[in-house]
């Protein structure tokens, strides 16, 4: 799955005072819905984003607009639906429908929906921080080499040249390929484990009294539960493509979705973060890089830096005051757990759902989610200082892990002190992935 990475490093802030034009059309879904579809969710901001005081600087990270299902993602679904329309008979109103359906949908590429965000995204992004940028100071763009990441990313800079009035139209500097080391993509540590017994647990838990009740409703239909999730995720893809509410969204229940919503929350947990004994060492990489942009100083890291690039000012260059990273949701959280966002007092159950986690993944990896790092240069008490925090999708993070008090604002210092385990190369994690 795609997500694309946006990182500003500011010397300068202000606000504008354009407005945006909205392109992303409404789904027609109430955003609770909307937010039940885990990770296939479209963004939302968590919170009203804060701007922070006069004379202070800033970084972003986001991810790639609503795409179609993967390949195997979408077999998976074919599949299923086939099951389903093999049933003798659809006796309730909400799966006739399903007799005439053909399962239709691309594989893999940003949908048009997923393109207005991204756009829309840009457009936010110039308004936001026009002081950031001039003649000769554009954001610096990078993308990892999948289509939907790049196009994600042209989308995003065209969003930002509008918002502009054709005045700042920065390009897309460096597509990072997948088949060599790639900070933003998640498929360079081929001994980490999967997500599969985790989800498989859960999945055993909510899914039976659904396939009961679908398998009555369409006699000869024979669902499984492993039918469940696929099916379940036919409602956000196919409402994105179509960008119009679909008729697969009425079969499960609001709860239903509650529990669906769990499931990728356990996924993600499991397959790159906190759960995943190999999941954090793959946002290493990124995380030095991010380092190296905060201090200017050139990175330093041993894991999936590209060094030919990062060594280069062309294709790394550290005198940038904006940086836009376009790349996986997976490596999105592979960052998070490399950064110490999101920690959990204990692992995500796979049988009971905790109502007070934070670890809801439509509000950390929604489609064109983000993350932002401001690096703030701040008057206190007289004093010069440099200081940092950090918002995903406008949610001021708290940053207890490197002193901050409420505000979410850490001294740089105290931030890059706090990032022990990027600095370290992973601590030892690095060499088992390829064990």
């Amino acid at each position: 799955m795609g997500s694309t990475l946006a990182y500003f490093v500011a010397l300068g802030y202000g606000l504008g005072a354009v407005a945006i034009n909205i392109t992303t059309p409404s789904l027609g879904f109430p955003q609770a819905l909307e937010q039940s579809w885990a990770q296939y969710s479209p963004y939302f901001p968590v919170a009203t984003y804060g701007p922070p005081p006069a004379g202070c600087n800033i970084v972003q990270l986001q991810r790639h607009g609503a795409r179609y299902p993967t390949s195997s993602a979408g077999a998976t679904i074919e599949n299923s639906v086939e099951k389903l329309k093999g049933a003798e008979s659809f006796n309730a109103a909400s799966l006739r429908f399903v007799e005439d359906y053909e399962y239709d949908l691309g594989a893999n590429d940003l949908v048009p929906f997923g393109a207005a965000q991204s756009f829309d995204a840009g457009q936010q992004h110039f308004v936001r921080y026009t002081g950031l940028v001039n003649a000769t100071m554009l954001p610096f763009v990078r993308a990892s080499d999948a289509e939907r990441v790049t196009d994600s990313a042209l989308n995003w800079t065209a969003g930002f040249a509008y918002a502009s009035n054709q005045e700042y139209v920065p390009e897309l500097s460096v597509i990072i390929s997948q088949s060599s080391n790639d900070t933003l993509d998640n498929n360079m540590c081929p001994a980490a484990g999967s997500s599969a017994n985790a989800t498989g647990s859960w999945v055993d838990v909510f899914a039976p009294p659904i396939v009961d009740r679908i398998n009555a409703e369409a006699p000869g239909a024979n669902l499984t539960n492993s039918d469940i999730p696929p099916l379940m995720s036919l409602c956000a893809f196919d409402t994105v493509a179509n960008e119009e509410p679909s008729p697969w969204c009425n079969i499960f229940s609001t709860g239903e979705f509650a529990d669906y919503e769990y499931y990728g929350d356990v996924d993600d947990y499991y397959g790159n973060g906190y759960g995943q004994k190999l999941g954090r060492v793959q946002g290493v990489g990124y995380v030095n890089e991010l380092l190296a942009r905060l201090t200017g100083q050139p990175v330093q890291d041993e894991t999936q830096t590209n060094h030919t690039l990062d060594s280069s000012p062309l294709t790394f260059p550290l005198n940038k005051t904006f940086y836009a990273d376009f790349t996986h949701d997976n490596e999105m959280i592979s960052i998070y757990g490399t950064l110490g966002l999101f920690v959990q007092p204990s692992n995500l159950s796979t049988t009971r759902p905790d109502a007070q986690r934070t670890w809801i993944v439509s509000m950390m990896v929604p489609f064109s989610g983000r993350m932002i790092t401001e690096k703030l240069e701040c008057t206190v008490d007289g004093n010069l200082g440099e200081y940092v925090r950090i918002f995903v999708n406008d949610a001021l993070q708290p940053l207890e892990f490197c002193g901050a008090t409420g505000n979410g604002v850490c001294t740089l210092d105290n931030f890059i002190e706090s990032q022990s385990y990027a600095r370290n190369n992973g601590e030892g994690d690095w060499p088992l992935c390829f064990e």
